[in-house]
């Protein structure tokens, strides 16, 4: 079933919607089967990180709904994941969530391109929103993709070969011409998932309590003049914690969690709660990192304490357990940088995605 992909012009082309820094394109690129047409992405700092990376010719920096009225690229798939945070249980889970709307201009964009195959990306709450229930339904009779027929489910990043426990919901379209695309599970079993310590081993000590900015250099991305370009070790800066901050953090053995700061220590609202135990937690070595979302840099918001040192996860360090590489660019500040690795799609789940749709994309 396999079929290589030799040559720029057999790799098969791939148009990224909501592209943000990369993640998705670089797991795609990283196979080496796909060339990239078109990209869309809204927010200047991860549009220029993307440009940094593959280019500005194919980027569209600017709104996807003015972009989907343009002549747009043919591509034989479209990947995206349009924005989640009211579905994420992090949000406010607000069904009318204006950011809930943009995966109708991924729709718009299907409708336009017309491409073999697309996937789309979510949280996995997003199975039982409304706005699935009418993507699924705009691919009954006459409807506008009724051209596609639809496969989907919830995997783990970890069985992809990320050392990460992300949950995202995964939505293949296949048309109609071309023999249904399933969704994978992954192939990678839990005894042999990646840990903190394959991700992140090398990094230790790597950050400088003194260092607390990045570099103070700028680029020009679309006329605009943005933060950047950072190579990985520019992100190995520490955080100025307060004095309490630091002492909390002391009191956190290897694995533990807020259950070991004393009670003098804990903020009121930490007392008596029984639940939120990986707020003050530290990540274990030899596990998958939990989740990493857009504060990671907060040992307040989860288990992103180091294993060991008293400091949470450093932006190079999130990113590598994102499963970005060293050679990976950055542009923007260190809040855009930390949005921009926490939105982003574990590149190791994007290239098994990439590779199971090349594999099984066969005409019928």
């Amino acid at each position: 079933m396999t079929h290589a992909l030799q040559g720029e012009s057999n790799k098969l082309r791939v148009v990224d919607l909501f592209a943000g820094c990369g993640g998705l394109t670089a797991g795609f690129h990283s196979t080496e089967r796909y060339q990239t047409v078109g990209a869309v992405e809204f927010d200047l700092a991860a549009a220029a990180t993307y440009a940094a990376n593959f280019g500005e010719e194919n980027m569209y920096p600017g709104d996807i709904a003015e972009w989907v009225q343009k002549k747009l690229p043919s591509a034989d798939v479209v990947v995206g994941g349009p924005p989640c945070q009211g579905f994420s249980n992090l949000g406010k889970k607000d069904v009318d969530d204006p950011r809930n709307s943009m995966w109708r201009h991924y729709v718009e964009a299907l409708v336009k391109i017309q491409p073999k195959a697309f996937l789309l990306e979510n949280v996995p709450q997003f199975q039982h929103s409304r706005q699935f229930e009418s993507l699924k339904a705009l691919t009954e009779s006459d409807e506008v993709l009724n051209n596609y027929s639809l496969k989907f489910k919830t995997v783990v990043a970890t069985n992809f070969g990320a050392a990460q426990l992300r949950r995202r919901f995964i939505v293949i379209g296949t048309r109609n011409d071309y023999h249904p695309i399933d969704v994978p599970e992954g192939d990678v079993p839990r005894e042999a998932w990646r840990t903190v310590r394959d991700a992140i081993w090398g990094l230790r000590n790597s950050v400088v309590p003194e260092n607390t900015e990045l570099p103070d250099d700028t680029d020009w991305f679309f006329e605009k003049k943005v933060p950047g370009v950072f190579k990985a070790s520019a992100l190995d800066f520490a955080r100025n914690y307060s004095e309490t901050t630091h002492e909390r953090m002391m009191h956190i053995p290897p694995e533990g969690d807020r259950r070991s700061i004393p009670r003098r220590l804990l903020p009121p609202c930490w007392v008596d709660r029984t639940e939120g135990m990986d707020v003050f937690a530290r990540l274990r070595w030899d596990r998958p990192s939990v989740t990493i979302r857009t504060e990671f840099f907060k040992p307040e918001k989860g288990r992103y304490l180091h294993p060991e040192e008293h400091r949470a996860l450093s932006h190079h360090e999130a990113a590598l357990l994102q499963g970005f590489k060293d050679d990976f660019k950055w542009c923007g500040n260190k809040v855009q940088i930390a949005r921009q690795i926490g939105n982003a799609v574990p590149v190791e789940l994007a290239a098994g995605l990439a590779n199971h749709i090349a594999d099984r994309l066969t005409p019928r």
